[in-house]
């Protein structure tokens, strides 16, 4: 009989007592402790199954759940009779970042006192304890939600010293999803004080802990370490590009197909593989989103189930307010193609704004871009950047990325779908009043705040083509600024039925007050560049007749827009 699938449990200990589904993970236990290794990041996209491999690390080893080797039968790490022995030995301090999604650093500030506060009401047994000194519990007394930043601070080392001296042992810190609240900083643009304050507490509970005997940090991106991790020369950071841990987070193909076996929906591998494999970790290819996989055996229905989990507003800001580059690299992606590029996995949020590597970056860490394969420093010349080959994830990716572009173009959508059917018409009159109110609406989306888009329309137009390739890639091939003839023409859309559908071709041009005195003068310059410079000709070469093939000139003016 299969196991009840629980969506959004977290805790270990429930799922186990409750019999829910749950893939074995326990091994990553043996693996991480033989390591070892003072301090661990794990980076990996959300939903990766990190909160509950916290919750296990969390229930096998510490004191408030000795003589709990119940939740741990049957499964592999009790194979091993030393960590049977270990379970339930040691004080851990754990606690979580992932809602601290605060607009101001006074906010988020308040909310990681309030988890600090909460961890010493957690312990305030200590108080009644001999190890402690009159000075200790001053202390202790001190840390509430209005504590002074320099005691925040230190909280966490201060609460290593008093267990380690109550139970004889060194402590386990845990703390999920650490970068949750340096997102929201970058985004609502609080960034440095929060860094600053987050250095400081980093470096006490980290770097110069004494009590420390083990930590692990998860979180979706490696925060650089000039950033946050300047002082702590005691991290081993495992990213989606290393090798350690690989099958501890996310599901193998073996896992999923013996999953749908166990639900009765073996008939359905083909399909499941076709819209949620692809994640690879370091060399191990197949990996699969946990939650897409849990909600299927759940419902049983095909859908974008992790990629509509939470806000993609930062992706999509990245993206849609990029460079013309970012967007013409996103078209190649959204058509199946591979980018090749440098990556940094050590990710500097302040350099986001139109820092193209930073944005690939970001991608990958986050999990919408898988490496393909990536060079290795003694492969490249001294000196040299290993070049990275990127690919959209899977089929789920590309649907999210779809409908975040659809939403790009929601505040006039009507007058957008109107656009759309006046072009496949013919119809320029209805075309240009369309154009004029999308324009209207949504031109200054896609500004990045130092450059408005009427500034630099780029921007817009190809934004505009990413919708252009969501709406009529049934139809039509689309590509933009690519050579033809004798340069280069700004989008062109190719049918996949000549029979039916007319070839287009777009040129954008911004009226330029020097060289034209009117809209109509920059239109007509647009149209001229694509009869002299035979932009057709591509088209003419794959049987297209010229007769139907259709030239339109763009010509923009601030958010007024001309077309002839």
């Amino acid at each position: 009989m299969a196991r009840t699938v629980a969506i959004g449990l977290q805790d270990f200990g429930d799922l186990i007592q409750k019999n829910c589904f749950y893939i074995d993970k326990t091994s990553f236990i043996e693996e991480w402790w033989e390591s070892n290794d003072s301090v661990t990041l794990i980076t990996r996209p959300r939903r990766f199954g990190k909160t509950l491999n916290m919750s296990m690390v969390e229930q096998f080893f510490s004191v408030d759940y000795a003589g709990r080797g119940d939740l741990f039968e049957g499964l592999s790490i009790w194979e091993n009779e030393k960590y049977r022995e270990i379970q339930g030995t040691y004080p851990v301090i754990s606690l979580s970042f992932a809602n601290v999604k605060e607009t101001n650093y006074e906010s988020a500030r308040d909310r990681i006192y309030q988890l600090i506060t909460d961890l010493y009401i957690k312990n305030n047994y200590l108080l009644d304890s001999a190890v402690m000194t009159e000075a200790d519990r001053e202390f202790f007394r001190s840390v509430k939600t209005d504590m002074p930043e320099v005691v925040a601070t230190i909280a966490i080392y201060k609460l290593s010293d008093y267990l380690y001296r109550y139970y004889g042992k060194k402590v386990i810190i845990l703390l999920d999803e650490y970068d949750t609240p340096m997102q929201e900083a970058y985004v609502d643009g609080y960034w440095s004080e929060l860094v600053a304050f987050t250095r400081s507490l980093f470096n006490s509970a980290f770097k110069t802990n004494p009590w420390l005997e083990r930590a692990i940090m998860t979180g979706i991106t490696r925060v650089s370490k000039e950033s946050i991790f300047s002082d702590l020369n005691n991290l081993e950071v495992v990213t989606t590009t290393s090798d350690k841990y690989a099958t501890s987070f996310g599901f193998t193909e073996e896992e999923v197909f013996a999953a749908l076996d166990e639900c009765g929906l073996e008939h359905e591998k083909e399909e499941v593989k076709r819209w949620y494999d692809g994640f690879i970790f370091g060399s191990h290819k197949d990996i699969y989103n946990p939650w897409s996989i849990l909600n299927f055996l759940d419902k049983g229905n095909f859908t974008t189930y992790w990629a509509n989990t939470s806000s993609n507003s930062l992706v999509g800001k990245l993206i849609r307010e990029g460079s013309s580059r970012v967007k013409e690299k996103f078209e190649s992606l959204l058509k199946g193609e591979t980018l090749r590029t440098q990556i940094d996995e050590q990710i500097v949020y302040n350099q986001l704004d139109g820092n193209e590597k930073a944005i690939w970056s970001l991608l990958v860490a986050s999990g919408y871009l898988k490496v393909l394969f990536h060079e290795s420093y003694r492969d490249i010349p001294e000196g040299a950047e290993p070049m990275y080959e990127l690919a959209l994830t899977n089929r789920e990716v590309k649907l999210m990325f779809q409908n975040m572009v659809r939403d790009w173009f929601s505040a006039a959508e009507a007058d957008y779908n109107d656009f759309i059917k006046a072009l496949l018409l013919g119809d320029r009159k209805a075309m240009n009043a369309y154009m004029n109110r999308v324009a209207l609406s949504i031109f200054s989306y896609f500004d990045t705040g130092r450059n408005p888009s009427c500034e630099e329309p780029e921007r817009f137009y190809h934004g505009f083509v990413l919708g252009l390739m969501v709406e009529l890639q049934d139809r039509y091939v689309i590509t933009s600024n690519r050579e033809s003839g004798f340069g280069r023409y700004d989008v062109m859309l190719e049918p996949k039925k000549p029979e039916e559908y007319d070839a287009i071709i777009l040129e954008f041009k911004v009226h330029d007050a020097e060289d034209e005195e009117t809209l109509k003068e920059t239109v007509q310059a647009a149209l001229r560049q694509i009869e002299e410079k035979q932009y057709a000709s591509q088209l003419m070469a794959r049987g297209i007749p010229k007769e139907r093939i259709r030239s339109y000139g763009f010509a923009f003016e601030g958010k007024k827009v001309l077309i002839g």
